[in-house]
């Protein structure tokens, strides 16, 4: 019959165990939070002004995903523009897509207001920043 390892050899082997689920657990963070997310550490606003083409591309009363950009904008009214981060504030995913008004985080579910930035469902906390856009020549300018 084999001999049980000594109780320094299995204290060893459970703290490898422990330290390597550990290690998994926090991979799986990682990619939640950063390899997920279609932009890796990019800031969730633009550091520099960046063209997104014409603005009769976002409807009036309406909003336009530009999610290359990480940005998303809305025309509340003829010639007014507001912008928001595409970039989700809970896990840092990059919304999917616009459906009735709300853009859609399609990591975790959130869900946030196109025009407002707002919140309307978890597990998001915050708002999405606000980005500066103006209409020059008939194109977008963000940031």
């Amino acid at each position: 019959m084999p001999a049980s390892p000594s109780p320094a050899r299995r204290t060893v082997l459970r703290g490898a165990a422990a330290l390597a689920g550990a290690a998994g657990a926090g991979a799986a963070l990682t990619a939640c939070s950063i390899a997920t997310n279609s932009g890796g550490n990019t800031p969730a606003t633009p550091t520099a002004p960046v063209e997104l083409g014409a603005a009769a591309d976002v409807p009036v009363g309406g909003a336009k995903l530009y999610r290359e950009r990480k940005l998303i904008v809305s025309c509340p009214a003829e010639g007014e523009y507001k912008a928001f981060s595409a970039q989700c504030t809970h896990a840092g995913c990059v919304l999917d897509k616009i459906v009735e008004g709300e853009g859609n985080c399609p990591c975790h579910g959130s869900r946030f207001d196109v025009s407002t930035g707002k919140v309307l469902r978890g597990p998001a906390t915050d708002p999405l920043p606000a980005v500066p856009v103006r209409a020059e020549n008939g194109n977008l300018v963000a940031g």
